[in-house]
Protein backbone atom coordinates (compact mmCIF):
# COMPACT_ATOMS: atom_id res chain seq x y z
CA UNK A 1 0.00 0.00 0.00
CA UNK A 2 3.25 2.42 0.60
CA UNK A 3 3.85 2.42 -2.78
CA UNK A 4 0.56 3.22 -4.53
CA UNK A 5 1.64 7.51 -3.44
CA UNK A 6 5.28 6.58 -5.29
CA UNK A 7 2.92 5.43 -8.57
CA UNK A 8 0.16 8.63 -8.41
CA UNK A 9 3.63 10.62 -8.12
CA UNK A 10 5.07 8.79 -11.16
CA UNK A 11 2.52 9.35 -13.10
CA UNK A 12 1.66 12.68 -12.59
CA UNK A 13 5.05 13.44 -13.00
CA UNK A 14 5.23 11.36 -16.62
CA UNK A 15 1.94 13.31 -17.35
CA UNK A 16 3.33 17.20 -16.75
CA UNK A 17 6.61 16.17 -18.69
CA UNK A 18 4.65 14.71 -21.82
CA UNK A 19 2.27 17.90 -21.54
CA UNK A 20 5.21 20.34 -21.67
CA UNK A 21 6.73 18.77 -24.61
CA UNK A 22 4.13 18.34 -26.38
CA UNK A 23 2.42 21.44 -25.69
CA UNK A 24 5.66 24.24 -25.31
CA UNK A 25 6.42 23.75 -29.25
CA UNK A 26 2.39 24.06 -30.39
CA UNK A 27 2.02 27.00 -28.37
CA UNK A 28 5.11 28.62 -29.58
CA UNK A 29 4.20 27.84 -33.20
CA UNK A 30 0.80 28.83 -32.64
CA UNK A 31 2.14 32.26 -31.02
CA UNK A 32 4.44 33.20 -33.75
CA UNK A 33 1.58 32.24 -36.76
CA UNK A 34 -1.01 34.40 -34.97
CA UNK A 35 1.32 37.19 -34.45
CA UNK A 36 2.54 36.99 -38.29
CA UNK A 37 -1.05 36.55 -39.43
CA UNK A 38 -2.85 39.32 -37.75
CA UNK A 39 -0.15 41.63 -38.61
CA UNK A 40 -0.45 40.50 -42.32
CA UNK A 41 -4.49 40.69 -42.22
CA UNK A 42 -4.80 43.83 -40.24
CA UNK A 43 -2.62 45.51 -42.84
CA UNK A 44 -4.47 44.21 -45.78
CA UNK A 45 -7.65 45.39 -44.18
CA UNK A 46 -6.06 49.09 -43.69
CA UNK A 47 -5.62 49.32 -47.39
CA UNK A 48 -8.37 48.19 -48.40
CA UNK A 49 -10.36 50.35 -46.26
CA UNK A 50 -7.80 53.53 -46.82
CA UNK A 51 -8.66 52.60 -50.65
CA UNK A 52 -12.12 52.66 -50.13
CA UNK A 53 -12.10 56.10 -48.41
CA UNK A 54 -9.71 57.37 -50.98
CA UNK A 55 -12.60 56.40 -53.65
CA UNK A 56 -15.00 57.85 -51.72
CA UNK A 57 -13.12 61.47 -50.85
CA UNK A 58 -12.75 61.70 -54.63
CA UNK A 59 -16.53 60.94 -55.47
CA UNK A 60 -17.78 63.93 -53.25
CA UNK A 61 -14.45 65.99 -54.42
CA UNK A 62 -16.32 65.29 -57.84
CA UNK A 63 -19.68 66.14 -56.97
CA UNK A 64 -18.70 69.33 -55.13
CA UNK A 65 -16.84 70.82 -58.02
CA UNK A 66 -19.51 69.03 -60.21
CA UNK A 67 -21.81 71.51 -58.68
CA UNK A 68 -19.62 74.30 -58.49
CA UNK A 69 -18.61 74.26 -61.81
CA UNK A 70 -22.37 74.52 -63.10
CA UNK A 71 -23.14 77.68 -60.70
CA UNK A 72 -19.50 79.22 -62.52
CA UNK A 73 -20.70 78.57 -65.89
CA UNK A 74 -24.50 79.97 -64.99
CA UNK A 75 -22.94 83.24 -63.73
CA UNK A 76 -20.70 83.23 -66.30
CA UNK A 77 -22.82 83.02 -69.08
CA UNK A 78 -25.91 85.47 -67.83
CA UNK A 79 -25.40 89.06 -66.93
CA UNK A 80 -26.57 90.54 -63.70
CA UNK A 81 -29.87 91.80 -64.94
CA UNK A 82 -30.82 88.19 -66.46
CA UNK A 83 -30.38 87.18 -63.03
CA UNK A 84 -32.29 89.69 -60.98
CA UNK A 85 -35.47 88.64 -63.18
CA UNK A 86 -36.76 86.38 -60.86
CA UNK A 87 -39.30 84.59 -64.04
CA UNK A 88 -35.41 83.92 -65.78
CA UNK A 89 -33.55 82.91 -62.44
CA UNK A 90 -36.87 79.99 -61.85
CA UNK A 91 -36.01 79.22 -65.70
CA UNK A 92 -32.52 77.88 -64.54
CA UNK A 93 -33.71 76.52 -61.71
CA UNK A 94 -35.70 74.38 -63.46
CA UNK A 95 -33.32 73.09 -65.56
CA UNK A 96 -31.10 72.46 -63.28
CA UNK A 97 -33.31 70.53 -61.14
CA UNK A 98 -34.18 68.66 -64.16
CA UNK A 99 -30.49 68.02 -65.36
CA UNK A 100 -29.33 66.66 -61.71
CA UNK A 101 -32.39 65.35 -60.37
CA UNK A 102 -33.46 67.58 -57.55
CA UNK A 103 -30.00 67.85 -56.07
CA UNK A 104 -30.28 71.83 -56.53
CA UNK A 105 -32.98 73.01 -54.12
CA UNK A 106 -32.57 77.25 -55.32
CA UNK A 107 -30.81 79.60 -56.83
CA UNK A 108 -30.69 83.59 -55.37
CA UNK A 109 -28.96 86.53 -56.48
CA UNK A 110 -27.74 88.72 -53.26
CA UNK A 111 -25.79 91.99 -53.82
CA UNK A 112 -22.94 93.60 -52.36
CA UNK A 113 -24.37 94.60 -48.96
CA UNK A 114 -26.14 90.91 -48.33
CA UNK A 115 -30.07 91.50 -49.11
CA UNK A 116 -31.53 88.98 -51.56
CA UNK A 117 -32.53 90.88 -54.95
CA UNK A 118 -33.54 88.00 -56.94
CA UNK A 119 -34.99 84.39 -55.44
CA UNK A 120 -35.97 80.71 -57.11
CA UNK A 121 -37.12 78.43 -55.30
CA UNK A 122 -39.84 76.69 -52.80
CA UNK A 123 -39.20 79.01 -49.70
CA UNK A 124 -40.31 82.21 -49.24
CA UNK A 125 -36.41 84.14 -49.10
CA UNK A 126 -36.77 87.41 -51.17
CA UNK A 127 -35.13 90.55 -49.90
CA UNK A 128 -33.85 88.15 -47.56
CA UNK A 129 -31.00 90.27 -45.48
CA UNK A 130 -27.75 87.70 -45.59
CA UNK A 131 -25.49 90.93 -44.45
CA UNK A 132 -24.57 89.32 -40.71
CA UNK A 133 -24.13 86.07 -41.57
CA UNK A 134 -20.75 83.95 -41.60
CA UNK A 135 -21.52 82.43 -45.02
CA UNK A 136 -21.56 86.05 -46.69
CA UNK A 137 -18.57 87.28 -44.73
CA UNK A 138 -16.49 85.18 -46.36
CA UNK A 139 -18.43 84.76 -49.65
CA UNK A 140 -18.00 88.44 -50.93
CA UNK A 141 -14.21 88.02 -50.43
CA UNK A 142 -14.07 84.81 -52.32
CA UNK A 143 -14.35 84.16 -56.33
CA UNK A 144 -16.06 80.85 -55.28
CA UNK A 145 -17.13 79.63 -51.88
CA UNK A 146 -18.61 76.13 -50.33
CA UNK A 147 -20.04 77.02 -46.78
CA UNK A 148 -20.48 74.46 -43.90
CA UNK A 149 -24.04 72.87 -43.61
CA UNK A 150 -26.25 75.16 -41.36
CA UNK A 151 -29.40 75.68 -40.62
CA UNK A 152 -30.22 79.39 -41.70
CA UNK A 153 -33.32 80.66 -41.98
CA UNK A 154 -34.82 78.13 -43.37
CA UNK A 155 -34.54 75.64 -39.85
CA UNK A 156 -33.10 73.34 -41.82
CA UNK A 157 -29.66 71.72 -42.60
CA UNK A 158 -28.37 72.79 -45.68
CA UNK A 159 -24.95 74.60 -47.58
CA UNK A 160 -24.80 76.50 -50.49
CA UNK A 161 -22.50 77.16 -53.07
CA UNK A 162 -21.30 80.93 -54.13
CA UNK A 163 -19.53 82.28 -57.12
CA UNK A 164 -18.92 86.27 -56.85
CA UNK A 165 -19.40 88.82 -60.22
CA UNK A 166 -19.28 92.01 -60.39
CA UNK A 167 -21.77 94.91 -62.43
CA UNK A 168 -20.88 98.34 -62.47
CA UNK A 169 -18.26 98.13 -60.02
CA UNK A 170 -20.05 96.20 -57.67
CA UNK A 171 -19.45 92.62 -56.51
CA UNK A 172 -22.91 90.24 -56.41
CA UNK A 173 -23.24 86.68 -55.53
CA UNK A 174 -24.33 83.66 -57.51
CA UNK A 175 -25.73 81.82 -54.67
CA UNK A 176 -27.36 77.83 -55.07
CA UNK A 177 -28.37 75.41 -52.22
CA UNK A 178 -28.09 71.96 -52.12
CA UNK A 179 -30.20 69.26 -51.39
CA UNK A 180 -28.42 68.21 -47.72
CA UNK A 181 -30.21 64.46 -48.02
CA UNK A 182 -29.14 63.84 -51.30
CA UNK A 183 -25.10 65.14 -50.41
CA UNK A 184 -26.02 63.12 -46.96
CA UNK A 185 -26.51 60.09 -48.75
CA UNK A 186 -23.92 60.35 -50.59
CA UNK A 187 -21.74 60.39 -48.13
CA UNK A 188 -23.50 57.68 -46.13
CA UNK A 189 -23.24 55.19 -49.44
CA UNK A 190 -20.12 53.64 -48.05
CA UNK A 191 -21.12 50.58 -46.27
CA UNK A 192 -18.78 47.78 -45.35
CA UNK A 193 -19.82 45.19 -42.71
CA UNK A 194 -22.51 45.92 -40.25
CA UNK A 195 -21.09 48.88 -38.94
CA UNK A 196 -19.20 50.43 -41.52
CA UNK A 197 -20.24 53.87 -41.94
CA UNK A 198 -19.15 57.51 -43.19
CA UNK A 199 -19.81 60.98 -42.27
CA UNK A 200 -18.06 64.92 -42.39
CA UNK A 201 -17.10 66.81 -39.67
CA UNK A 202 -15.87 70.61 -39.94
CA UNK A 203 -12.25 71.94 -38.40
CA UNK A 204 -14.23 72.66 -35.52
CA UNK A 205 -15.67 69.22 -35.25
CA UNK A 206 -19.20 69.91 -36.02
CA UNK A 207 -21.10 67.29 -38.47
CA UNK A 208 -21.64 68.05 -41.78
CA UNK A 209 -23.40 64.99 -42.44
CA UNK A 210 -25.59 62.65 -40.03
CA UNK A 211 -23.31 60.22 -38.88
CA UNK A 212 -24.76 56.73 -39.08
CA UNK A 213 -24.02 55.58 -35.54
CA UNK A 214 -23.42 51.99 -34.27
CA UNK A 215 -27.22 51.66 -32.11
CA UNK A 216 -25.60 48.92 -29.97
CA UNK A 217 -23.57 52.16 -28.20
CA UNK A 218 -25.01 53.69 -25.15
CA UNK A 219 -27.72 55.87 -25.40
CA UNK A 220 -25.78 58.41 -23.37
CA UNK A 221 -23.09 58.43 -25.86
CA UNK A 222 -25.57 59.29 -28.83
CA UNK A 223 -27.16 61.78 -27.00
CA UNK A 224 -23.56 63.61 -25.64
CA UNK A 225 -22.49 63.12 -29.66
CA UNK A 226 -25.58 64.15 -31.53
CA UNK A 227 -27.16 66.91 -29.27
CA UNK A 228 -23.87 69.09 -29.31
CA UNK A 229 -23.96 69.53 -32.83
CA UNK A 230 -26.47 72.27 -33.78
CA UNK A 231 -27.79 71.63 -37.11
CA UNK A 232 -29.35 68.43 -35.99
CA UNK A 233 -31.78 71.04 -33.46
CA UNK A 234 -32.84 74.37 -33.64
CA UNK A 235 -30.35 75.77 -31.00
CA UNK A 236 -27.73 77.09 -32.22
CA UNK A 237 -25.62 77.98 -29.30
CA UNK A 238 -23.91 74.45 -28.34
CA UNK A 239 -20.36 74.23 -28.68
CA UNK A 240 -18.77 71.16 -30.61
CA UNK A 241 -17.92 68.61 -28.65
CA UNK A 242 -14.72 68.09 -27.75
CA UNK A 243 -13.23 64.18 -28.50
CA UNK A 244 -11.76 63.92 -24.79
CA UNK A 245 -15.62 64.20 -24.01
CA UNK A 246 -16.86 60.97 -25.49
CA UNK A 247 -13.53 59.04 -24.80
CA UNK A 248 -11.57 59.24 -27.92
CA UNK A 249 -8.11 58.12 -28.01
CA UNK A 250 -7.32 59.50 -31.31
CA UNK A 251 -9.43 61.03 -33.89
CA UNK A 252 -7.38 61.75 -36.86
CA UNK A 253 -4.33 59.67 -35.81
CA UNK A 254 -1.26 59.86 -37.81
CA UNK A 255 -1.26 60.10 -41.85
CA UNK A 256 -0.08 56.68 -43.57
CA UNK A 257 1.71 57.31 -46.86
CA UNK A 258 1.27 59.60 -49.18
CA UNK A 259 -2.60 59.77 -49.63
CA UNK A 260 -3.33 61.84 -47.06
CA UNK A 261 -5.22 58.90 -44.87
CA UNK A 262 -4.61 59.09 -40.77
CA UNK A 263 -5.77 55.93 -39.39
CA UNK A 264 -6.82 56.14 -34.87
CA UNK A 265 -9.27 54.32 -33.16
CA UNK A 266 -12.04 55.54 -30.49
CA UNK A 267 -12.36 53.59 -27.67
CA UNK A 268 -15.25 53.64 -25.56
CA UNK A 269 -17.15 51.85 -22.95
CA UNK A 270 -14.69 48.89 -23.81
CA UNK A 271 -15.66 49.04 -27.02
CA UNK A 272 -13.09 49.62 -29.81
CA UNK A 273 -14.20 51.73 -32.87
CA UNK A 274 -11.67 51.99 -36.06
CA UNK A 275 -11.38 55.49 -38.01
CA UNK A 276 -9.65 56.51 -41.20
CA UNK A 277 -10.39 60.19 -41.64
CA UNK A 278 -8.83 62.14 -44.85
CA UNK A 279 -8.94 66.17 -45.78
CA UNK A 280 -11.83 67.64 -48.21
CA UNK A 281 -12.95 71.20 -49.34
CA UNK A 282 -9.07 72.22 -49.18
CA UNK A 283 -8.79 70.60 -45.45
CA UNK A 284 -11.88 72.61 -44.16
CA UNK A 285 -14.09 69.56 -43.88
CA UNK A 286 -12.91 65.82 -42.51
CA UNK A 287 -14.11 62.65 -43.97
CA UNK A 288 -14.48 60.58 -41.33
CA UNK A 289 -14.91 56.04 -41.76
CA UNK A 290 -16.03 54.36 -38.90
CA UNK A 291 -16.22 51.01 -38.51
CA UNK A 292 -16.17 48.98 -35.29
CA UNK A 293 -12.73 47.08 -34.54
CA UNK A 294 -14.65 43.49 -34.04
CA UNK A 295 -16.50 43.98 -37.53
CA UNK A 296 -13.65 45.30 -39.83
CA UNK A 297 -11.15 42.04 -38.43
CA UNK A 298 -14.29 39.79 -38.01
CA UNK A 299 -12.55 37.21 -40.28
CA UNK A 300 -9.60 37.29 -38.14
CA UNK A 301 -11.65 37.04 -35.17
CA UNK A 302 -13.31 33.91 -36.76
CA UNK A 303 -9.72 32.69 -37.86
CA UNK A 304 -8.39 32.77 -34.09
CA UNK A 305 -11.61 31.34 -32.47
CA UNK A 306 -10.88 28.64 -34.99
CA UNK A 307 -7.48 28.27 -33.83
CA UNK A 308 -8.39 28.50 -30.10
CA UNK A 309 -10.88 25.42 -30.84
CA UNK A 310 -8.03 23.44 -32.51
CA UNK A 311 -5.52 24.46 -29.95
CA UNK A 312 -8.00 23.33 -27.35
CA UNK A 313 -9.35 20.06 -28.92
CA UNK A 314 -5.36 19.28 -29.72
CA UNK A 315 -4.57 19.84 -26.12
CA UNK A 316 -7.46 17.70 -24.48
CA UNK A 317 -6.01 15.27 -27.35
CA UNK A 318 -2.77 15.73 -25.53
CA UNK A 319 -3.70 15.48 -22.06
CA UNK A 320 -5.54 12.13 -23.12
CA UNK A 321 -2.79 10.27 -25.08
CA UNK A 322 -0.18 11.40 -21.65
CA UNK A 323 -2.71 9.83 -19.54
CA UNK A 324 -2.98 6.83 -21.01
CA UNK A 325 0.72 6.54 -21.83
CA UNK A 326 1.99 8.15 -18.55
CA UNK A 327 -0.61 4.96 -16.58
CA UNK A 328 0.36 2.72 -19.47
CA UNK A 329 3.74 2.89 -18.54
CA UNK A 330 3.16 3.28 -14.92
CA UNK A 331 1.64 -0.05 -14.87
CA UNK A 332 4.29 -2.06 -17.15
CA UNK A 333 6.77 -0.13 -14.00
CA UNK A 334 4.94 -1.48 -11.87
CA UNK A 335 4.44 -5.14 -13.25
CA UNK A 336 8.42 -5.20 -13.38
CA UNK A 337 8.83 -4.10 -10.14
CA UNK A 338 6.27 -6.71 -9.20
CA UNK A 339 8.70 -9.40 -11.11
CA UNK A 340 11.90 -7.80 -9.56
CA UNK A 341 10.23 -8.46 -6.05
CA UNK A 342 9.21 -11.84 -6.65
CA UNK A 343 12.21 -13.26 -8.03
CA UNK A 344 13.96 -11.76 -5.27
CA UNK A 345 11.91 -13.96 -3.63
CA UNK A 346 12.83 -16.71 -5.67
CA UNK A 347 16.03 -16.20 -5.02
CA UNK A 348 15.95 -15.96 -1.29
CA UNK A 349 14.17 -19.07 -1.75
CA UNK A 350 17.14 -20.74 -3.90
CA UNK A 351 19.45 -19.36 -1.18
CA UNK A 352 17.38 -21.46 1.68
CA UNK A 353 16.87 -24.30 -0.45
CA UNK A 354 20.99 -24.29 -1.05
CA UNK A 355 21.75 -23.59 2.32
CA UNK A 356 18.66 -26.87 3.04
CA UNK A 357 20.82 -28.93 0.18
CA UNK A 358 23.52 -28.16 1.93
CA UNK A 359 22.51 -29.28 5.76
CA UNK A 360 21.08 -32.52 3.94
CA UNK A 361 24.57 -33.30 2.74
CA UNK A 362 25.80 -33.22 6.11
CA UNK A 363 24.01 -34.67 7.44
CA UNK A 364 23.53 -38.09 5.22
CA UNK A 365 27.41 -37.85 5.87
CA UNK A 366 26.95 -38.28 9.48
CA UNK A 367 24.15 -40.74 9.35
CA UNK A 368 25.93 -42.79 6.57
CA UNK A 369 28.93 -43.69 9.46
CA UNK A 370 26.66 -45.03 12.05
CA UNK A 371 24.38 -46.59 9.39
CA UNK A 372 26.98 -48.40 7.83
CA UNK A 373 28.46 -49.47 11.36
CA UNK A 374 24.94 -50.76 12.03
CA UNK A 375 25.07 -53.19 9.23
CA UNK A 376 28.56 -54.05 9.55
CA UNK A 377 27.65 -55.59 12.99
CA UNK A 378 24.41 -56.79 12.15
CA UNK A 379 26.56 -59.00 9.44
CA UNK A 380 29.01 -59.77 12.29
CA UNK A 381 26.62 -61.33 14.62
CA UNK A 382 25.00 -63.53 11.66
CA UNK A 383 28.56 -64.74 11.17
CA UNK A 384 28.82 -65.67 15.01
CA UNK A 385 25.64 -66.95 15.13
CA UNK A 386 26.69 -70.16 12.14
CA UNK A 387 29.58 -70.19 13.96
CA UNK A 388 28.27 -71.05 16.99
CA UNK A 389 26.27 -74.43 18.09
CA UNK A 390 22.92 -73.01 19.19
CA UNK A 391 20.62 -75.43 17.78
CA UNK A 392 18.91 -75.94 21.35
CA UNK A 393 18.13 -72.18 21.05
CA UNK A 394 14.13 -71.75 20.33
CA UNK A 395 14.70 -67.90 19.27
CA UNK A 396 17.42 -68.09 16.51
CA UNK A 397 15.24 -68.20 13.73
CA UNK A 398 13.89 -64.62 15.43
CA UNK A 399 17.08 -64.03 15.76
CA UNK A 400 17.91 -64.61 12.06
CA UNK A 401 14.67 -62.82 11.11
CA UNK A 402 15.29 -59.54 12.92
CA UNK A 403 19.25 -59.16 11.64
CA UNK A 404 17.91 -59.67 8.30
CA UNK A 405 15.66 -57.01 8.97
CA UNK A 406 18.50 -54.75 10.41
CA UNK A 407 20.59 -55.15 6.95
CA UNK A 408 17.25 -54.67 4.82
CA UNK A 409 16.56 -50.89 6.40
CA UNK A 410 19.81 -50.06 7.10
CA UNK A 411 20.07 -50.45 3.44
CA UNK A 412 17.53 -48.16 2.70
CA UNK A 413 18.55 -45.99 4.90
CA UNK A 414 21.96 -45.93 3.31
CA UNK A 415 20.16 -45.58 -0.25
CA UNK A 416 18.28 -42.99 0.85
CA UNK A 417 21.24 -40.88 2.36
CA UNK A 418 22.62 -41.77 -1.12
CA UNK A 419 20.29 -39.99 -3.51
CA UNK A 420 20.12 -36.73 -0.83
CA UNK A 421 23.95 -36.28 -1.34
CA UNK A 422 23.05 -36.82 -4.91
CA UNK A 423 20.55 -34.30 -5.35
CA UNK A 424 21.93 -31.92 -3.22
CA UNK A 425 25.44 -32.02 -5.13
CA UNK A 426 23.47 -31.54 -8.66
CA UNK A 427 23.52 -27.37 -8.26
CA UNK A 428 25.76 -27.08 -11.60
CA UNK A 429 23.28 -24.73 -14.77
CA UNK A 430 25.88 -25.53 -17.19
CA UNK A 431 24.78 -27.79 -19.73
CA UNK A 432 26.42 -31.73 -20.59
CA UNK A 433 25.29 -34.50 -22.35
CA UNK A 434 22.56 -36.53 -19.67
CA UNK A 435 20.81 -39.98 -19.79
CA UNK A 436 17.06 -38.35 -19.37
CA UNK A 437 15.75 -41.60 -17.60
CA UNK A 438 17.98 -41.50 -15.17
CA UNK A 439 17.21 -37.96 -14.08
CA UNK A 440 13.54 -38.78 -14.42
CA UNK A 441 14.14 -42.01 -12.08
CA UNK A 442 16.16 -40.13 -9.39
CA UNK A 443 12.98 -36.93 -8.77
CA UNK A 444 10.31 -40.01 -9.04
CA UNK A 445 12.27 -41.89 -6.49
CA UNK A 446 12.95 -38.60 -4.01
CA UNK A 447 9.14 -37.27 -4.91
CA UNK A 448 7.74 -41.19 -4.02
CA UNK A 449 7.04 -40.61 -0.44
CA UNK A 450 4.70 -37.47 -1.02
CA UNK A 451 2.77 -39.13 -3.58
CA UNK A 452 2.02 -42.36 -1.56
CA UNK A 453 1.45 -39.79 1.14
CA UNK A 454 -1.32 -37.94 -1.03
CA UNK A 455 -2.41 -41.42 -2.31
CA UNK A 456 -1.14 -40.38 -5.97
CA UNK A 457 0.65 -43.69 -8.00
CA UNK A 458 3.90 -42.69 -10.45
CA UNK A 459 3.70 -44.73 -13.69
CA UNK A 460 7.15 -44.43 -15.53
CA UNK A 461 7.21 -45.73 -18.99
CA UNK A 462 10.41 -44.92 -19.92
CA UNK A 463 11.99 -45.70 -23.56
CA UNK A 464 15.28 -47.72 -22.69
CA UNK A 465 17.06 -46.82 -26.26
CA UNK A 466 16.72 -42.86 -25.58
CA UNK A 467 19.56 -41.07 -26.41
CA UNK A 468 21.47 -38.69 -24.57
CA UNK A 469 20.73 -34.69 -24.75
CA UNK A 470 22.64 -31.68 -24.27
CA UNK A 471 20.72 -30.56 -20.98
CA UNK A 472 21.69 -29.20 -17.02
CA UNK A 473 20.86 -31.97 -15.07
CA UNK A 474 19.82 -29.13 -12.32
CA UNK A 475 17.26 -27.35 -14.13
CA UNK A 476 16.02 -30.52 -15.66
CA UNK A 477 15.56 -31.86 -12.12
CA UNK A 478 13.74 -28.15 -11.14
CA UNK A 479 11.37 -28.67 -14.22
CA UNK A 480 10.42 -32.36 -13.66
CA UNK A 481 10.02 -32.37 -10.14
CA UNK A 482 8.12 -28.79 -10.74
CA UNK A 483 5.50 -30.49 -13.18
CA UNK A 484 5.47 -33.57 -10.80
CA UNK A 485 4.11 -31.37 -7.53
CA UNK A 486 1.86 -29.55 -9.88
CA UNK A 487 0.34 -32.88 -10.74
CA UNK A 488 -0.09 -33.83 -6.95
CA UNK A 489 -1.69 -30.68 -6.56
CA UNK A 490 -3.51 -30.81 -9.25
CA UNK A 491 -5.21 -34.53 -8.14
CA UNK A 492 -5.58 -33.16 -5.16
CA UNK A 493 -6.41 -35.46 -2.06
CA UNK A 494 -8.87 -37.92 -3.78
CA UNK A 495 -6.15 -39.75 -5.46
CA UNK A 496 -4.90 -40.34 -9.05
CA UNK A 497 -1.94 -41.49 -10.80
CA UNK A 498 0.65 -39.59 -12.98
CA UNK A 499 2.78 -41.19 -15.99
CA UNK A 500 5.85 -40.22 -16.90
CA UNK A 501 6.76 -40.92 -20.53
CA UNK A 502 9.50 -40.54 -22.57
CA UNK A 503 10.45 -41.25 -26.01
CA UNK A 504 12.32 -40.39 -28.86
CA UNK A 505 10.43 -39.15 -32.06
CA UNK A 506 13.06 -38.13 -35.08
CA UNK A 507 14.49 -34.75 -33.78
CA UNK A 508 13.52 -34.34 -30.25
CA UNK A 509 13.69 -36.55 -27.14
CA UNK A 510 9.94 -35.94 -25.56
CA UNK A 511 9.07 -36.34 -22.18
CA UNK A 512 5.56 -36.52 -21.07
CA UNK A 513 4.23 -36.03 -17.86
CA UNK A 514 0.51 -36.99 -17.69
CA UNK A 515 -2.14 -36.31 -14.46
CA UNK A 516 -5.73 -37.19 -13.94
CA UNK A 517 -6.48 -34.20 -11.99
CA UNK A 518 -9.02 -31.66 -12.64
CA UNK A 519 -7.49 -29.98 -15.76
CA UNK A 520 -7.41 -26.37 -17.23
CA UNK A 521 -9.93 -24.76 -18.47
CA UNK A 522 -9.47 -23.41 -22.31
CA UNK A 523 -9.62 -20.06 -21.39
CA UNK A 524 -6.30 -20.37 -19.38
CA UNK A 525 -4.28 -22.34 -22.05
CA UNK A 526 -2.74 -19.31 -23.23
CA UNK A 527 -2.28 -17.74 -20.21
CA UNK A 528 -0.31 -20.70 -17.95
CA UNK A 529 3.10 -20.28 -18.81
CA UNK A 530 2.59 -16.39 -17.65
CA UNK A 531 4.59 -14.89 -14.89
CA UNK A 532 2.54 -14.79 -11.84
CA UNK A 533 -0.19 -16.45 -13.66
CA UNK A 534 -1.97 -19.50 -11.56
CA UNK A 535 -5.06 -21.50 -11.14
CA UNK A 536 -3.90 -22.14 -7.69
CA UNK A 537 -5.47 -20.57 -4.38
CA UNK A 538 -4.31 -17.19 -2.72
CA UNK A 539 -1.32 -18.02 -1.28
CA UNK A 540 -0.79 -21.39 -2.54
CA UNK A 541 1.59 -20.55 -5.67
CA UNK A 542 3.61 -17.80 -6.67
CA UNK A 543 3.04 -17.89 -10.84
CA UNK A 544 6.24 -18.46 -11.18
CA UNK A 545 6.70 -22.06 -11.37
CA UNK A 546 5.71 -23.01 -15.10
CA UNK A 547 7.35 -19.47 -15.76
CA UNK A 548 10.73 -20.55 -14.85
CA UNK A 549 10.18 -24.65 -16.57
CA UNK A 550 8.84 -22.85 -19.73
CA UNK A 551 12.55 -20.26 -19.56
CA UNK A 552 14.69 -23.21 -19.18
CA UNK A 553 13.41 -25.31 -21.56
CA UNK A 554 13.51 -22.75 -24.08
CA UNK A 555 16.70 -21.82 -23.13
CA UNK A 556 18.02 -25.17 -23.64
CA UNK A 557 16.67 -24.87 -27.61
CA UNK A 558 13.48 -26.87 -26.60
CA UNK A 559 9.78 -26.23 -26.34
CA UNK A 560 7.58 -26.94 -23.59
CA UNK A 561 3.68 -27.89 -24.48
CA UNK A 562 0.52 -29.06 -23.12
CA UNK A 563 -2.94 -30.36 -23.53
CA UNK A 564 -5.97 -30.14 -21.05
CA UNK A 565 -9.44 -31.54 -20.25
CA UNK A 566 -11.36 -30.27 -17.17
CA UNK A 567 -12.57 -33.17 -15.26
CA UNK A 568 -10.23 -35.44 -17.32
CA UNK A 569 -6.54 -34.43 -16.63
CA UNK A 570 -3.50 -32.43 -17.93
CA UNK A 571 -0.33 -33.66 -19.97
CA UNK A 572 2.76 -31.21 -20.39
CA UNK A 573 5.48 -32.41 -23.32
CA UNK A 574 8.87 -31.13 -22.34
CA UNK A 575 10.51 -31.01 -26.16
CA UNK A 576 14.43 -31.40 -25.65
CA UNK A 577 16.14 -31.19 -29.21
CA UNK A 578 18.33 -34.63 -29.58
CA UNK A 579 21.91 -34.52 -31.26
CA UNK A 580 22.24 -35.16 -34.76
CA UNK A 581 24.35 -37.94 -34.93
CA UNK A 582 21.59 -39.34 -32.64
CA UNK A 583 18.98 -38.25 -34.97
CA UNK A 584 20.44 -40.13 -37.48
CA UNK A 585 21.18 -42.95 -36.17
CA UNK A 586 17.20 -43.56 -35.13
CA UNK A 587 16.12 -42.87 -38.93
Amino acid sequence: METQPYYRALMRNMMLIVILVSFAPLLLISTLNEYRFETSYREKVIAHLMEVVQKHQQGITMFLNDKLAYAVNLANSVSYDQVKDETYLNQKLAILQKSYGGVFVDLGVVDDQGVQVSYAGAFKLEKADYGQTEWFKKAIHQNYYISDVFLGLRRQPHFIITVRQKHEGKNWILRATIDFEVFNALVESVHIGETGSAFIINKEGEFQTKPRLDPKLSQEFQQKFISSHHFFNASETNKPIEPDDIGMDTVLGKPIGDRGISVGNVNYSGRNLLYLTTPLKDKEWILVYQQEDADAFSDLNQTRNLSIIILVIGGVGIVVMAFLLSRKMVKYIKNADQGKEMMNEQVIEAGKLASVGELASGIAHEINNPIAIMVEEAGWIGDLLDEEDLGKCQNLEEFRRALNQIRTQGGRCKEITHKLLSFARKTDSRVREVLINEIIEEIVSISGQGAKYSNVKIIMHLDPELPKVAASPSEMQQVLLNLINNAIDAIGSGGGSIEITSRHNGEFVTIDVADTGQGIPQAMMNRIFDPFFTTKPVGKGTGLGLSICYGIIKKMGGDITLNSSVGVGTTFHIHLPAPKGENQSHQ
